[in-house]
């Protein structure tokens, strides 16, 4: 598919003063080639089921640090059957100043699982450094299940919002996965040099801790916001679960630290026979309660679960708008087709409050009609 789209509607007086102006894709998904020129209101994009307004998403996700909202490894993002390697660039507006970043597969190592990265023409050496230029919260269809499936996927939402706030948070999360699988590799091996293993528990426990603080602290802020959002959407009531939680709910950081280094050191024998670490903050969880109810949001109806996703994503928005010094984006996929007009109509109005650019997906444009006028319409396949 190679296409080339004109923005079709006005943008609003207010629009914000950051986000993208400019997407261009190569060999990405089902786009051969693709451009798009915008300006920094709300996009809607719209069509049928495959034409490509989750591609489009996708390659926006692929501003932040990590696999973007897929998950999808690298060389399965690559059009069928291209020879080239898949590449996105963008141009962002950053209050009076420009930003130009690109990214994708490296040309020079097409079957490496690391993407390239340059910020305005320069090649960085990770990834993790779109965390201090870019913010991002998004929600998909896919994500409908978070309250129901396991920790992990809970834990990657709130650190994809984590990173809004602390560019060091990524960073942090790759020293303590590398020394992570390390670790969990010796115990697999059942021989080791105990210096070594130490000087990874060390890594565990340091990390662990820094990545346990700004967790909680993101997650008290998304409280205050929730609470003083309006009853459109239930209130969500959040908290974190996990083993340096706990300690720290009752030791300074430096006690947290030293009982945590005993405990890992004393659970290698367990941790052998299994083979994997069972203590840290890759076991965090984030706990969502709908208070209304007095109900866990897991036992929830689908409809609560939607409504209760929605409001931290919203809460999550608005903290980001108001709080980072990143440019904040907003993606929601399919996110209306599932909203009684009432709630569409709440939402469209937290929309346009927010100082932000927001993408929307739908297949219907008529669903959108109330941000006529006040956002960017392309229709895709059209």
């Amino acid at each position: 598919m190679t296409q080339s789209l004109d923005k079709v509607q006005a943008t609003p007086q207010n629009s914000p003063l950051r986000g993208v102006e400019k997407l261009n894709l190569a060999q990405f998904r089902s786009y051969e080639t693709f451009s798009l020129s915008l300006d920094l209101s709300p996009v809607v994009l719209t069509g049928p089921n495959g034409v490509g307004k989750t591609n489009l998403l996708e390659a926006i996700s692929f501003l932040i640090p990590g696999k973007g909202l897929r998950r999808a490894r690298l060389s399965e993002i690559k059009k069928q059957g291209s020879e080239e390697p898949w590449s996105l660039s963008y141009h962002l507006k950053e209050g009076g100043g420009e930003l130009q970043i690109g990214t994708g597969q490296d040309p020079d190592s097409p079957t490496s699982e690391r993407r390239l990265t340059k910020i305005n023409g320069e090649r960085v050496k990770n990834q993790s450094i779109l965390a201090e230029w870019v913010s991002m919260v998004w929600l998909t269809p896919q994500m409908d299940r978070l309250f129901l499936d396991g920790p992990g996927e809970r834990r990657r939402f709130l650190d994809r919002l984590v990173y809004g706030f602390d560019p060091t948070h990524a960073p942090r999360l790759n020293r303590y996965e590398k020394a992570l699988r390390e670790r969990n590799l010796l115990l697999r091996q059942g021989c080791y040099d105990h210096h070594w293993m130490q000087g990874l528990e060390e890594i565990l426990v340091n990390e662990g801790i820094a990545i346990t603080v700004s967790r909680r602290e993101v997650v008290g802020q998304l409280i205050s916001v929730l609470k003083s959002q309006d009853h459109t959407f239930p209130q969500a009531d959040l908290s974190l679960e996990g083993d340096f939680e706990t300690l720290l709910q009752i030791r300074s950081s430096l006690d947290a630290e030293e009982e945590m280094r005993r405990r890992l050191s004393d659970n290698r024998d367990q941790d052998r026979f299994t083979g994997r670490t069972s203590l840290g903050a890759h076991r965090s969880d984030l706990v969502v309660m709908y208070p209304e109810k007095n109900q866990a949001a897991a036992l929830c109806s689908t409809g609560e679960q939607k409504a209760l996703l929605l409001s931290i994503v919203m809460a999550s928005a608005r903290l980001l708008s108001a709080r980072t010094g990143a440019i904040p984006l907003l993606l929601l996929d399919e996110v209306v087709a599932h909203l009684d007009k009432g709630r569409r109509t709440a939402l469209f109005e937290a929309i346009l409050q927010l100082n932000m650019q927001v993408w929307l997906t739908g297949t219907d444009a008529a669903l959108f009609g109330e941000l006529q006028g006040n956002a960017q319409f392309f229709g895709l396949g059209e």
